[in-house]
């Protein structure tokens, strides 16, 4: 019995030694293949636009429709939450050739509301560790092109709330940032856009292009690239708003002179038009892919529908080719006094009026000030919003109404009846009185009547079959009256009954006479 040893505590404590190099293996394997799947992470701010055009532009970059038209890629677009506030969604870039070889995965962070208020959600997302990685894209339309400098002085405004707010080690790194982006993709530089270097032999012979006038004056530290989404909006624009090739060209220059002072990239897109945003954007965070090197940027200025104007290419005397007598170095300048403000607060009520009494969307421009030889004022004054010249005509007409004092139909009718019926009954007043002979002027009548008596001959009456002459009647009596001298009465007759008698006689000749003419 003494010589029995139990064998369970040399078994368990054999058994614990054999377990311990099992989870170190393990440990050991799932550890390489985490390092062995890890890839570059890339940040890409979406501002701009709506949640649905924000959507469409994640599709156009991410080629979602025609990997998922070749299998590639299966089932349904997922939706990304973007309707308030910041929305947040994410991608894998691939090799065109290699779907499983994976370059980077980009996180995509939208905001359609320029509201100050959203400035704090930013600020996280830039750090000195995210802000090498991170590319700024602002969105435009062209189903409003009159607004697009409004909308990006918004946003560079915003971008900069968010710039001071930073530590002063992420200011710092800008500053690294801002350094190295303005050689980046310039003819001569050493440096392609995607940061790589290039090879000596193929920059042999070319000297670097120093920074020209107007470029660089406002570097966020941060890249920017403009993207002005739906061009077959330009079709509505010609056909219904008139719009000929110099209002295009106009904007185009507008456009790259601003952005040129920011070092920015700007590019036409539609869902229907192949372009090059994959490659701009890409390049842009850096990404470095073989397909790219293939298909490298082709800068466009021509086909107004496929604008591609690369970071660091363009150029003031580049700008004034497209079209005479534009001023860069005035549009350049105003640009700058329009950044040289505060971002002010989006008023409760949401109704945003700016300087020269022009109403504004709440997303528009947040109340900034219109200052003199303003960039944004001058842009708007030569590129019109067809809406607003709609609305200033209705105004004009409705201040030209209040200066009328209108009254009921039925009244208006009503009173020039009353003025009508008074009229007559004048007409008619007058027309009897001129008319009408009295007895005491009956002489006096017929003599005015000469002129007709002359024409139409004497009157001639028939009393007791006798034919006489009216006239020569009455002035018989005329003349027996003036003639006769007063005598007493010799009879019950008084001379006043005689007189009334004569006058009788008068009246019926010249009623006689009256009657005739009239049957006449």
């Amino acid at each position: 019995m003494a010589n029995r040893v139990s064998t369970y505590t040399s078994i368990s404590s054999n058994s614990e030694k054999k377990d311990e190099p099992k989870k170190d293996m393990w440990s050991t394997l799932l550890d390489e293949a985490a390092t062995g799947k890890q890839f570059p992470q890339k940040n890409l701010l979406v501002l701009g636009d709506t949640p649905a055009s924000q959507k469409q532009f994640l599709e156009l970059l991410s080629n979602h429709e025609l990997r998922q038209s070749s299998g590639k890629l299966k089932g349904p677009i997922p939706d990304i939450a973007n309707s308030f506030a910041l929305g947040n969604t994410y991608y894998d870039v691939v090799e065109a050739d290699q779907e499983q070889d994976t370059l980077a995965r980009i996180s995509a962070y939208l905001l359609s509301s320029p509201s100050p208020s959203f400035a704090s959600l930013v600020q996280p997302l830039l750090t000195p560790e995210t802000i090498p990685n991170t590319l700024v894209v602002i969105l435009l339309n062209w189903s409003r092109p009159w607004m697009w400098l409004r909308e990006l002085r918004q946003w560079i405004l915003l971008l900069k709330k968010v710039i001071y707010s930073l530590s002063d080690e992420s200011k710092m790194t800008l500053e690294e940032v801002l350094q190295s982006w303005k050689d980046r993709g310039r003819v001569g530089s050493s440096l392609a856009l995607d940061g790589s270097p290039i090879p000596a032999q193929s920059g042999e012979g070319e000297t670097a292009l120093p920074i020209g006038q107007g470029e660089w004056d406002e570097g966020l530290g941060l890249p920017l690239c403009v993207v002005c989404q739906n061009t077959e909006k330009m079709d509505y624009l010609e056909k219904s708003e008139s719009w000929k090739e110099e209002q295009f060209d106009l904007v185009l220059q507008y456009m790259r002179t601003v952005l040129l002072k920011h070092g920015a990239s700007l590019i036409y897109t539609s869902p229907s038009i192949p372009s090059q945003l994959q490659n701009l954007v890409h390049s842009s965070l850096g990404i470095k892919s073989l397909s790219f090197k293939k298909d490298s940027l082709k800068p466009n200025t021509i086909d107004r529908d496929k604008i591609l104007v690369p970071p660091n290419w363009d150029s003031w005397s580049k700008i004034c080719v497209l079209r005479e007598g534009f001023q860069t170095d005035k549009v350049s300048d105003g640009w700058t006094i329009d950044l040289d403000q505060d971002l002010p607060i989006t008023p409760a009520n949401g109704l945003v009026v700016a300087s020269g009494a022009k109403p504004r969307s709440p997303t528009s421009d947040g109340g900034i000030e219109d200052k003199e030889d303003s960039t944004v004022v001058i842009f708007e004054d030569q590129i019109r919003d067809p809406s607003f010249d709609t609305q200033l005509l209705a105004n004009q007409a409705d201040d030209a109404a209040t200066f009328e004092d209108t009254i009921d139909t039925q009244d208006f009718l009503g009173q020039q009846q009353k003025a009508l019926d008074l009229l007559k009954q004048k007409a008619e007043a007058e027309g009897d009185e001129s008319r009408r002979p009295k007895d005491e002027d009956s002489i006096g009548y017929l003599s005015r009547d000469t002129e007709i008596t002359k024409k139409i001959g004497p009157v001639q009456i028939n009393m007791g079959g006798i034919q006489a002459d009216a006239d020569d009647m009455l002035q018989r009596l005329k003349d027996r009256q003036s003639t006769k001298e007063p005598t007493s009465p010799t009879t019950d007759e008084a001379p006043e009954d005689k007189a009334r008698d004569m006058e009788k006689i008068q009246a019926f000749f010249t009623g006689l006479i009256s009657k005739k003419k009239a049957g006449t």
